[in-house]
Parts: C-alpha cells; structure tokens; sequence
C-alpha cells in the first residue's frame, strides 16, 4: 500500500520539479494530486509518464492523504497547512513560514535526519531556503571531523530563486539589450539583472544584513548546531538556474584539504569535482538537472590557523527546495508513516 500525496503549487517552477522528482525517484505514491489557486484551475501539468489536472486548492479536503509537499509560498501556506495538518496530512513546506518555528523541524536528510520524527509536534516539517540546504550539506560532514567555528559565505544565486517572473525578467531583459525600443526596466529585481550582479537578496534588516543573510545563519545554527557562526553576503546574478557559494570555514582543528577532500568525497549527497587546471571545477550549468550538491576548488586558507576554502555549486530548484522537500518525504516514510 504507497502513499497518497499532493503537490500544493503545482503550476510554479518548484511545484513542477516536485513531480518530475517524485516520478524520477519512484516515490511509492498510489495516488498524487496537483493543487494550485483558482486561478490556476485545470492546469496540466507532467507526472512522470501521466497528465494530471490541478485542484484547487481553497476547500480541498486532505483529510486520507499523507504527505503535502507545499510550494506555495508564506501566506497560503499559513491559510492551508494548518487545514492539512487538522485533516492528518503531514505538510513538507518550502516557504520560510515554519523555519524558525522551534517546534517544527527543520531538515535536510543528509544532515539531521533524526529531527524528522519532531514532525509530530505540529504535524508539519520545514524545508530550509535553498542558499543553506546546498551549504550544510558540505558542511555537515567537515563539522563531525573538525568542529566549524565559524563561516563566511559569499553566494551568487540564479534568478529561478526569485521564481518565474525573475527567470522571465533575465530572459526579456537580455534580449532588450540588443533591440532598440525593447528594453525593459527593473521590476522583479531592485537593479537590472541583465550583464549585472545585485547584492540584494529578500528585504534589508537593521542590522545592515538582508533576510536572506539573515537566514542562512540562523537555519545553519538550527539545522546543524547554534554554536557555529555564520557571515553571508547574498548576490543576484544573471544566471538562471544554479547557485554558487565561496565558502571559507574556520574549524576548531586542523583539517588537512586532502582529507577533506576524501572526507567529502564519501559524504552523502556530495560529489567532489576538484582538479587544479583550467575547467576542474564544477558551474551552475554542469549541475542543472542533478540532485548532487557539487564541491571544488577545496584548499586550505593559511591566513587563519584552522582555515579551508571551498566552492559549492547546486541546482536551486532541486536540492534547494523540491528534491529536498521530496528526500523528507522518503525520509519520513521510512522512518516514521512505514507505508510502501
């Protein structure tokens, strides 16, 4: 007997990348359903090798599903993943609503796997923002070796994170370029993104720093431990799908870069690209479609006594939120609903 799931956001560039990975991974879902607003209403989208019509989403009864994978960002999932959790469904969410709730889990199965039975709690589990999830999972296994003091993380992250309308906005505004009388201003974004990199991601806090920032420090501490310290500086640039991190990480002790390099070479969810010449390091275009976190360019930082420097380079859109979200899924059924 498998599982019977929905997709809530169906229509939107997670939401479609959650069915492609529930059908490429086998999920064992007897029955898969696509929600989305009205608006939406009897959109087709692709599952696997079927055709499925969107539901909407405003009175659905989940009351006999299992899983919620939501993709539907901060205020819809306030309104209706209260409703599904009442009805016994257990809601995975992408949006950032749940992350900092402390009694709701927040998990990236190669990290903190344990942390998925906490789902009890509210009936609801968090999927990390997708700038952190690539990180920690490069982290997490250097962290058990060596301890992290602290992190600082320069990020350059493609336009698909700020969903459809940025992907689109890139696209036209490229084009606009070249063509007289087709130029196209700002609007998704804060500065053209077209040739340009923005150092604005989400809002500005006091403290100087944006959300974004903001976030991956504090789900960094919550996924893996408060103790370490984390300093982010989030770019936009014109790439459209694919983030890319500099990542430089102080230890308690010496790590050698050559068994850090063996060490994230067996890591789970990591695959190691890393030769010093010309092109021995993975891009955001190698990795678009993958579910691996790629890491290169992995050397020690000799300005401080415990340093290491790396690259880490991951599909958004996949293990930064729908293969993630979909690993919690796995990860919940074997631990915990044991169906399939």
């Amino acid at each position: 007997m498998g599982y019977k799931v929905v997709v809530a956001g169906a229509t939107g560039n997670v939401g479609r990348e959650m069915l492609n990975i529930l059908a490429e991974r086998q999920f064992p879902a007897d029955e898969v359903v696509a929600l989305a607003s009205r608006r939406s209403l009897g959109t087709e989208v692709s599952f696997g090798d079927k055709t499925l019509k969107t539901k909407d989403i405003e009175g659905f009864d989940f009351t006999g599903y299992d899983i919620a994978l939501f993709a539907i960002g901060s205020e819809a999932t306030k309104q209706y993943a209260p409703i599904a959790a009442s009805q016994g469904c257990v809601v995975i969410d992408n949006s950032s609503l749940y992350r900092y709730d402390p009694q709701i889990p927040l998990v990236v199965p190669e990290v903190n796997p344990d942390a998925v039975e906490e789902y009890r709690n509210k009936m609801i589990i968090a999927n990390p923002n997708c700038s952190t999830a690539q990180m920690v999972v490069a982290l997490k296994p250097l962290h058990d070796r060596a301890r992290i003091k602290r992190v600082v993380v320069s990020t350059y992250q493609s336009v698909s994170g700020a969903g459809k309308d940025g992907m689109d906005e890139l696209w036209n505004q490229t084009k606009g370029m070249y063509v007289p009388g087709q130029e196209v201003e700002p609007k998704k974004f804060q500065k053209q993104i077209a040739f340009n990199v923005i150092p604005q991601i989400d809002v500005f806090l006091d403290s100087g720093d944006t959300k974004e920032e903001w976030k991956m420090a504090a789900e960094t501490k919550k996924i893996m431990d408060p103790s370490i310290k984390v300093t982010a500086t989030c770019v936009r640039v014109p790439v459209f799908v694919g983030h890319s991190e500099a990542v430089n990480i102080e230890f308690e002790d010496f790590l050698d870069e050559d068994e850090a390099r063996d060490i994230l070479r067996e890591a789970p969810g990591v695959l190691v690209i890393d030769k010093r010449e010309p092109g021995g390091y993975s891009t955001p275009v190698e990795c678009v479609g993958d579910f691996a976190t790629f890491v290169s360019r992995i050397r020690q930082d000799v300005t401080v006594e415990n340093g290491l420097n790396l690259w880490c380079v991951s599909d958004n859109l996949r293990k930064g939120a729908a293969l993630n979200a979909v690993q919690i899924a796995e990860l919940l059924g074997n631990r915990c609903l044991k169906k399939g």
